[in-house]
Formats: C-alpha cells, structure tokens, sequence
C-alpha cells in the first residue's frame, strides 16, 4: 500500500495586501479554515485571505523545507513567484 497524501505549501495574499505562507495536507480547507477567523494568528486580523500560490509534495520534508524557503524570501521575491 502506498501513501497517496499530498503536501502543499502555499501563500495568501491578505487584505492589507501582506503575504502568509504556510504548509497543509488539505489546502481547501485550510483556505477555509483562515477565511472563519481560525487560522493563523498572523491572519486573523487581516482578512478575507485570498489563495494566490500553491505548491504540491509528495512528503511532509520536502514541504517543509520549501516552505522555509519560501518565507526567507522578500516581499518582492514572494510576488515574483506568485506572478504579480
């Protein structure tokens, strides 16, 4: 039997237009989860949060490690990848 799970790293673009990047098995309902006010800390206070990059792992490392990456990045480095 193989593990089919999927890992995603992924970055919102909040209201005031800052960026949260952050790591899921379930990335519909983590969105969901930040838009109810249950997410992170960080977001919260700046919603609707928008899904505006996603990437997908097959393990949790390697998720974890490009989510590290990612948030070493700057705000300008984090547009670039997002496309905008």
């Amino acid at each position: 039997m193989t593990d089919s799970k999927k890992y995603y790293v992924y970055i919102l673009e909040c209201n005031d237009y800052s960026l949260y990047t952050g790591y899921t098995t379930d990335i519909d309902a983590r969105v969901a989860t930040h838009n109810k006010g249950l997410g992170a800390k960080y977001t919260r206070g700046r919603l609707p949060a928008e899904l505006r990059y996603v990437e997908v792992f097959e393990t949790k490392g390697e998720a974890l490690k490009r989510e590290h990456a990612i948030k070493q990045l700057s705000k300008q480095q984090k547009l670039a990848l997002i496309g905008g």
